[in-house]
């Protein structure tokens, strides 16, 4: 086994035989690991053969990972569902077979991960102890779930939760059809868990007992092994399949960035005076003549030099007082500023969208075009202090950079852990791309008259 990843499938408590299938390897001589979780559907051998023939054709697919990973990996997709289409003609008794999937593809050389979905198996990243929910669920309590119209518990026991939209075997050339392979790429930072896995593991383990097996200190394959057997102890009312990929390296630490030290002003103050009075009654030196030097005492025209004296300290507090109004000016871009002095500058929709973000309770974000009216004009960035937050558009939503500020769209805190951002364009930001730099997620986003370096986010 290696370090790096692991997969398992199990029955279950109620099924008799195992539909699902699973990828877990390395592709020869490259730093890409391929993941996948296939779940057959279709009675009992019918599943099992649509999984298998879907397995067989990612492989094979995906034994040379060059070009443009998305399009390879939805070719290597609709590849599959061609293969299942064909044995279904073939083969009668298979006729109602089908099967879903989560596909994932990580170069551990430029800490990437590929993605690609059919159906309602996950694919899931802990990062920082945070799990978080990447793929959608392409069904309807899916939809109901990921819009929060239904909690994780209500969803896992909806009667519907096991009817689908989409699979692998239901209609050709699905390679054609732009929204009905789900793609993505996001940053897979040293440190990051992948976990992909079948319905029979996310309609029995919720998210929060999940993420307290995959933040243990045990390996992977006994992390697999837990979530198997939760899954089992509550019910395993279906086969069970669980891929785990590790990012190895150190995980990166975020710090805040310290502020300088600064003097305080009280001190300052009497070192100054200090100075001063030494400075008016010390004797003043004359000329040296030979190898003496004449001491004299101060007379009265000293009183002229005090003053001079006592005009520099003024000038020097002056300036130490403008040198922290200004720090402190600035600092409150982040920090936190005088809201008389934001709600100058800012647009209305932009106040009410940190308004929004200020006061939201949970960590799900979804923004609708009746609410807000776009585009949403940015003259400075939208504080995120939260530790975890999903951001989505309901339909799509632009977020535009004034033709005045030139800097990030948000501004987030250091102790945060993970921010996934879906629907929702960036408008003549320069910067957007950093956040990705930061491990920010984005889907189904795109970046409109960026910098001809911009990264290939288009979703």
């Amino acid at each position: 086994m290696d370090s790096n990843y692991f997969g398992i499938t199990d029955t279950g408590r109620i099924r008799d035989n195992n539909e699902d299938t699973f990828i877990a390897e390395q592709i020869p001589g490259t730093d890409f690991i391929i993941a996948c979780a296939i779940d057959g559907v279709g009675g009992y051998t019918g599943g099992e053969v649509a999984a298998a023939i879907a397995r067989k054709a990612i492989v094979q697919k995906l034994s040379k990972p060059v070009g443009d990973l998305a399009i390879l990996m939805r070719a290597a997709i609709a590849e599959a569902n061609d293969q299942i289409l064909l044995e279904k003609q073939q083969n009668k008794d298979l006729e109602d077979m089908a099967c879903v999937l989560t596909l994932a593809l990580a170069d551990l050389a430029t800490n990437q991960f590929y993605y690609a979905h059919v159906g309602d198996t996950r694919l899931y990243l802990l990062r920082d102890q945070s799990l978080i929910k990447i793929s959608k669920d392409q069904s309807f309590v899916g939809f109901m779930e990921d819009t929060g119209r239904l909690t994780e518990e209500q969803a896992m026991r909806h009667p519907k939760r096991n009817e689908i939209n989409k699979a692998l075997g239901f209609i050709p050339h699905i390679g054609l059809q732009e929204d009905y392979i789900e793609t993505g790429h996001s940053p897979f930072l040293p440190g990051d868990l992948l976990l992909l896995c079948s319905d029979g593991l996310s309609d029995m383990v919720n998210r929060h007992d999940m993420t307290e097996i995959l933040v243990s200190d045990s390996d992977l394959y006994h992390k697999a092994q837990q979530l198997i057997n939760e899954a089992n102890a509550n019910g395993g009312l279906d086969n069970i399949t669980a891929v785990l990929v590790k990012h190895s390296k150190e995980p990166l630490k975020h710090e805040a960035t310290k502020p300088l030290p600064q003097p305080k002003i009280k001190h300052v103050i009497k070192n100054i005076e200090k100075q001063t009075v030494l400075t008016a009654d010390m004797p003043t030196a004359r000329p040296v003549h030979g190898n003496k030097a004449i001491a004299t005492v101060p007379t009265g025209k000293s009183g002229n030099s005090s003053a001079r004296i006592i005009a520099l300290v003024l000038i020097v507090l002056l300036g130490i007082g403008f040198y922290f109004y200004i720090r402190s000016r600035d600092q409150s871009d982040v920090t936190g500023t005088d809201p008389a002095r934001v709600i100058e500058h800012r647009s209305l929709e932009q106040v009410k969208l940190q308004d929004t973000l200020d006061k939201l309770q949970g960590n799900i974000l979804i923004l609708s075009d009746s609410i807000f009216k776009s585009p949403i004009m940015i003259n400075e960035p939208l504080r995120i202090s939260r530790d975890s937050l999903y951001i989505r558009a309901e339909s799509k939503i632009i977020l535009q950079s004034d033709s005045s500020y030139s800097g990030e769209p948000f501004a987030i805190a250091a102790t945060n852990k993970s921010i996934l951002i879906e629907n929702i364009d960036f408008q003549r930001f320069k910067n957007v791309n950093s956040l990705q730099q930061k491990g920010v997620l984005l889907k189904n986003v795109k970046i409109l008259n960026a910098d001809s370096a911009a990264l290939p986010i288009k979703r």
